[in-house]
């Protein structure tokens, strides 16, 4: 199997899984993982890298594009909605081939995974909400604007002292939306049956959101201790 093992699905909830008969279980989000389909395998002799492309997900013909429609009839597939592209390790394309299923029994022996999501969009925010600032004092004196950022002046380039903010200025402006990785969570359990995969924690997204789960490439050393220890035994 390659190093590196991907899967599209969409985020279903939150529930419990009970570990054992004594009541001690885990939060867990369930996600409904593929099945998927290989569409492009790109190697490094002609593309300079390599990936495959996977697509996920039925949609009808008339919400697709000519293009698209074709691109997935090469791989023998009806159109489909989601596709992104996986990077892999230089080599690890041999194990794939055009029109390939992926499903999530791909991950039967990974402990950790990460998963790519949109966050929730919350549209423009103020800067209390979006970057957790205090606000203004509430004393005499103060002007009705007890949210705001107050002055941003004398933020300059470099110094502080320049003709605009500096950049990165926290400021109020549009939350959410935004590509959210969360890394390192645990595979709690597979369930091939179903096309189920889940996962200890919080995944970005709301419900019916799409996501994309691959193994961890970032893993602490207490975790890198624990699947060394399992490849082992």
């Amino acid at each position: 199997m390659p190093q590196v093992a991907a899967i599209l699905g969409r985020k279903v909830g939150m529930t419990r899984f009970f570990l054992s008969e004594d009541g001690k279980n885990v939060p867990v989000t369930v996600i409904q993982a593929g099945p998927c389909y290989v569409t492009e395998v790109k190697d490094a002799d002609k593309h300079e890298y390599s990936a495959i492309q996977l697509a996920f997900e039925d949609i009808d013909p008339k919400r697709s594009t000519m293009q698209m429609i074709g691109h997935d009839a090469k791989a023998g597939l009806s159109p489909k909605r989601f596709h992104r592209e996986v990077r892999l390790d230089a080599g690890d394309e041999a194990e794939y081939e055009i029109g390939q299923a992926i499903t999530v029994e791909t991950f039967e022996g990974v402990m950790y995974v990460d998963v790519v999501g949109t966050s929730k969009g919350k549209g423009f925010q103020g800067v209390m909400k979006r970057h957790n600032f205090k606000g203004q004092l509430a004393s005499h004196g103060v002007e009705r604007k007890h949210r705001s950022a107050g002055s941003i002046g004398g933020g300059g380039i470099n110094l502080g002292t320049g003709p605009k903010p500096k950049k990165g200025k926290r400021m109020a402006g549009h939350m959410g939306n935004a590509t959210v990785t969360s890394r390192n969570l645990d595979v709690v359990k597979i369930i091939p049956e179903q096309n189920l995969l889940l996962i200890k924690g919080t995944v970005p997204g709301p419900n019916d959101g799409m996501v994309l789960i691959r193994t961890s490439k970032r893993l602490g050393k207490s975790k890198q201790l624990k699947v060394s220890t399992a490849k082992k035994g």
